[in-house]
């Protein structure tokens, strides 16, 4: 699986940094009042249960930020799986810096590897129909760049990263467009694509009617609101190709290959960040 390195994100050191700051403050007096400065140990991360890790990068990060001697060997390596008590990190170095760095970086892993794995969950369910997972924008606010970096871990690809890498005109903004005539559909397509020549264009149907009346344009994607498999399948009849279809709303683990196998191109997913279970991760002195 190639990955990108999340360690080049312009933004991860100042989300490390905030996180430290918030857990530190003025100093973490407990290890400060019993372990000794000159103390050494090796610490190992175990997984609790069989997961999908991400995140093996921050909390190398993690660990630096707070003591550089500190030193990190992954055995798991991100978007690969971890079976129950298996160790996925060492850390080894001064025990007062390895004490102090624990919690945030296991709140990473944690968030991060259950992104993943809830991710890789869907994922296997939709790849026998060539089917896409895709996260949306419902991310923790300042933590998007790692979150959506865990649905890749997991298998799933990364729909727009913020509102300005794709234009996605969903119910709110035709309700704006020409008093929400939902026969100038294609007319809001071509008025963003005069716009913004050079970014993708998506709209969100609701019907078959808009359906037809957003395909005149040729959108790059349309995304089918709330349509369970049956009127997928018409969706994708009507369609014949002229777009790429995504599906969302109201999909789960329970009913997603349903869905996968109608034949549209991806589902897109907001519980993969905004719902997805932590992982139950540790980090042991053994």
């Amino acid at each position: 699986m190639d990955l990108p390195d999340i360690r080049q994100d312009p933004t991860l050191e100042q989300i490390i940094d905030a996180a430290l700051s918030e857990d530190i403050g003025s100093g973490d007096v407990t290890t400060l009042s019993l372990v000794p400065a000159d103390a050494s140990i090796r610490a190992v991360m175990i997984s609790r249960r069989a997961y999908t890790v991400s995140g093996v990068g921050v909390a190398e990060m993690v660990f630096k930020k707070v003591d550089t001697a500190i030193e990190c060997d992954v055995l798991v390596q991100d978007g690969r799986k971890a079976g129950k008590d298996d160790v996925i990190l060492v850390a080894e170095g001064p025990a007062r810096g390895i004490l102090t760095a624990e919690r945030t970086a296991l709140n990473f892993m944690q968030r991060m590897t259950g992104i993943a794995t809830l991710t890789r969950q869907f994922v296997d369910i939709a790849r026998p129909h060539n089917v896409a997972i895709l996260d949306t924008r419902k991310t923790t606010p300042t933590l998007r760049a790692i979150e959506k970096y865990a649905v890749l871990c997991g298998g799933g690809e990364n729909h727009r990263i913020g509102l300005y890498d794709r234009v996605l005109i969903k119910d709110n903004h035709r309700r704006l467009w020409q008093d929400g005539d939902p026969d100038a559909l294609d007319k809001a397509v071509e008025c963003s694509r005069e716009k913004f020549p050079d970014v993708k264009i998506e709209i969100e149907v609701e019907t078959m009617a808009e359906l037809e009346s957003a395909l005149r344009a040729k959108p790059d994607w349309v995304l089918l609101d709330n349509m369970g498999p049956e009127r997928l399948r018409e969706a994708v009849k009507i369609c014949k190709g002229r777009s790429r279809l995504e599906a969302s709303g109201g999909i789960t683990l329970a009913n997603v290959e349903g869905v996968a196998a109608t034949g549209i191109d991806a589902i897109s997913l907001g519980c993969l960040t905004h719902s997805a279970p932590a992982a139950d991760l540790s980090l042991e002195i053994p």
